[in-house]
């Protein structure tokens, strides 16, 4: 009987294909990512050694120090700020729990933010964050 000495092929797995769809399911997921997307208001924010962080979702009402005040993104004045207040869907939340964040540049004066929390109040928002830097 005759033997052989035939070297075995080794076995060998391909690799390629398994990075090919890791890496296709990392560009799924980072293109399907929903980002927070911050209103493009440039704010000088007062620093504060105490801030803690807070949800973005909700409401954003920004005080420029030149007095333009923003609804989210659109720009308002006192006077229509109570009408979009009231029309604003809270999506099934109660307008006490829903959340405000009150963004105001450091050189607004206190009068303009008290007049910002009683229009909140008077429709009925009372979970407002102020919203700062860290120092």
């Amino acid at each position: 009987m005759k033997v052989s000495n035939r070297k075995k092929r080794g076995t060998a797995v391909d690799l390629t294909p398994m990075i090919d769809v890791v890496f296709q399911l990392i560009l799924f997921f980072l293109v399907s990512t929903t980002f927070a997307v911050l209103p493009a208001i440039n704010v000088n924010l007062p620093e504060s050694e105490t801030a803690q962080g807070a949800d973005i979702a909700g409401i954003t009402i920004t005080i420029q120090s030149n007095g333009k005040m923003w609804f989210n993104d659109e720009q308002v004045s006192f006077s229509t700020l109570g009408k979009k207040l009231a029309a604003f869907d809270t999506e099934g939340k109660k307008k006490e729990e829903y959340p405000v964040t009150l963004e105001a540049d450091e050189n607004v004066t206190n009068g303009s933010i008290v007049k910002v929390f009683d229009v909140l109040r008077t429709e009925g928002f009372v979970s407002v964050n102020l919203r700062t830097t860290d120092k």
